[in-house]
């Protein structure tokens, strides 16, 4: 796994290991960016249930102002802190070890971009769609990484569904806030 490009680019980051951890592959990630390239310069970015962190380093390396990184895993935020620091991205990041959807309910934070990935087949991506709406700046993008027979609803608390994209059994969905 590595930084596709900007100012880390060819960096390779560290992942969890195990069953359990499923990382965004180069494929989707390449594909993620591609199609929002001319939206993350200078945008508020929250990497929810980040694992390594690679997406929203990702952004941080193609220009975004800075970022927010959730995950519960005292491992995962670990790794997030290491490839921050290897990136030389660390001082644009926030990094906090909490539970996603309870930061959702927390936070007074807006972004512009918000990546959600969490973990498969545990309704945790419905539960935080339906919390993230407030969270996002009206024009704002939510890119949702999950299986590709999962369902979603067209809408979630002021989010409309804009596009899918499907790579194999993985499918990128992304909704957006109007305004």
């Amino acid at each position: 796994m590595r930084v596709i490009t900007g100012t880390a680019r060819g960096t390779t980051l560290r992942t969890l290991e195990g069953n359990d951890v499923r990382p965004t592959t180069d494929k989707v990630k390449e594909a993620i960016f591609s199609a929002f390239q001319f939206e993350i310069e200078d945008r508020r970015i929250l990497d929810l249930f980040a694992g390594s962190g690679q997406l929203g380093i990702e952004a941080l390396s193609r220009g975004a102002k800075n970022a927010v990184f959730v995950d519960a895993d005292k491992n995962a935020i670990k790794i997030i802190k290491e490839n921050l620091v290897k990136t030389k991205l660390d001082s644009l990041a926030t990094v906090a070890q909490t539970d996603s959807i309870a930061f959702l309910s927390m936070t007074d934070r807006v972004f512009d971009i918000a990546f959600l990935d969490p973990p498969y087949e545990k309704g945790l991506l419905q539960k935080a769609l339906a919390k993230i709406g407030d969270c996002i700046a009206e024009g704002g993008a939510v890119i949702c990484e999950h299986p590709f027979k999962e369902e979603l609803e067209d809408e979630y608390n002021g989010l409309v569904r804009t596009k899918d994209y499907k790579y194999s059994k993985t499918a990128v969905t992304v909704y957006r806030k109007e305004g």
